[in-house]
């Protein structure tokens, strides 16, 4: 029964979040309090599927939201109401594989990732490569860039030594995940700054673009030094790979006027319905990637990839589901008290010397992400929590802030799924890629403060 259910998890979900999304413009009282009904063993079939530690998370935010609840004396029957309100965020992943699809299915991620199958005879030069294949990547297949991009180097690397080959995929590919995802209009972090912050996409795209620049080529300098006394042997396989420069540029420009495209749709929707940018995002996704695989004549695999893709992602979404759903629940709950206050006051004594404040939510950041805590649920927190100091500090600065602080964890947060992922892809301890990549992140997140603060 279990595995019949977590099979068709899809169907539900799908279900759910489309009557969600058609209630947005509906905006019937009924449809929604149905929507808040259904959430319920939308949250109970998700801790079937779980990992031990969302269901940890989840379970803590329920409970907490549930005491607050009681003590602000809100009625019973209320409860479903506040389960909906970060449904825009899962029909937002639901969505996402579709994008995902069209990339893999025109074959992009296979012609860029030849940047590291090529002969390669100097380690320095393979980091700057690989880093670059991978910050490609990840601005349009954001998570399976890491495993592609790991397979890859895993395979070409074969003959290091275990010790240099796990610190340079662990430096390379992450480093250069998180940095690719700072300005991507894909990247949930980013879409829930901008709704939350109130400022716009393209108000923040200069900026974190800068961001994502300046950090991706100190890393490469500091990356080049690192490994430049160190011998590089290639596998026998590749060494007689010959490069195709032009291919491969061109399916780079390829993918950049895409995207550029996408955002300038996304932006413009949103702006003539006044959708917030995680509901226009959303909406946009699913046609613009169709007609995508219709002009470049990649229907049928984009389907066939498309399908597979998206049943898989939306059956695995239990840990998202329970986090988010549980995590309207205690915001919610936490408005309806005075507690909220209470965990303001720190913030807001710093509200004279926002340099202070901007330094904060990047330590806040690490230390939750130490414990296991995944930033979208910091985020959540920081977002109700910093909403009044919009009035003394530029909510564009705090945004900054909130964005790299986030994305700097991808590479240090030892429980979380990327550092995780890459301790099973190249079996080492994930401590140690914590501690490899700590002043990584404490660069990336003290560059986003100084752009945050330059800015006030």
């Amino acid at each position: 029964m279990t595995r019949f259910i977590h099979q068709n998890l899809y169907i539900f979900y799908t279900a759910v979040l489309g009557l969600f999304t058609a209630n947005v413009f509906i905006e019937n009282a009924a449809l929604e309090y149905v929507v808040g009904i259904l959430a319920i063993p939308m949250l109970l079939f998700s801790v079937l599927g779980a990992t031990n530690l969302f269901r940890i998370l989840g379970a803590v935010f329920i409970l907490i939201g549930t005491v607050m609840y009681i003590y602000a004396d809100l009625p019973y029957y209320q409860i479903p109401l506040y389960l909906t309100s970060t449904m825009p965020l899962l029909t937002f992943l639901t969505v996402l594989p579709w994008m995902n699809s069209i990339v893999r299915a025109a074959r992009f991620d296979r012609r860029i990732n030849e940047l590291m199958k090529a002969n390669v005879t100097d380690l320095s030069k393979l980091y700057v490569r690989s880093s670059f294949t991978t910050y490609t990547l990840a601005s349009f297949i954001n998570l399976s860039a890491l495993s592609l991009s790991q397979e890859v180097l895993l395979e070409n690397m074969s003959k290091m030594k275990k010790k240099v080959k796990d610190s340079f995929i662990s430096r390379t590919t992450l480093r250069a995940f998180a940095v690719a995802l700072a300005w991507s209009p894909m990247e949930i972090i980013v879409a829930i700054t901008v709704d939350a912050t109130g400022v716009s996409y393209l108000s923040y795209l200069p900026w974190l673009l800068l961001c994502s620049v300046l950090v991706i080529s100190i890393d490469w300098i500091w990356g080049k030094r690192t490994f430049n006394s160190i011998s590089y042997t290639p596998s026998i396989e590749r060494t007689n790979h010959k490069l195709d420069i032009r291919k491969i540029a061109f399916k780079i420009v390829h993918l950049l006027i895409a995207l550029t495209i996408f955002m300038i749709i996304v932006v413009t929707i949103g702006n003539h319905f006044q959708l917030n940018f995680i509901l226009a995002v959303t909406l946009v996704i699913l046609p613009f990637s169709f007609v995508w695989a219709l002009l470049i004549r990649r229907w049928r695999s984009f389907l066939s990839i498309g399908w597979k893709t998206w049943k898989m992602r939306t059956n695995g979404l239990q840990n998202f589901v329970l986090l988010f759903l549980s995590l309207a629940f205690f915001s919610n709950s936490l408005n309806e008290t005075p507690f909220l206050q209470v965990i303001q006051e720190p913030f807001l004594a710093t509200s004279e010397y926002p340099l202070v404040t901007l330094i904060l939510i990047q330590m806040m950041y690490l230390v939750m992400s130490m414990i296991g805590v995944h930033p979208i649920a910091t985020i959540a927190v920081l977002m109700e929590v910093l909403q009044p100091m919009y009035a003394f500090i530029n909510p564009l600065s705090i945004g900054m802030v909130l964005i790299t602080g986030a994305l700097a964890t991808a590479t240090v947060g030892t429980y979380g799924v990327t550092v995780t992922m890459t301790s099973m892809n190249t079996k080492q301890n994930p401590y140690h890629i914590t501690l490899r990549n700590m002043p990584f992140a404490l660069l990336y997140g003290g560059i986003g403060t100084l752009i945050g603060y330059l800015l006030l």
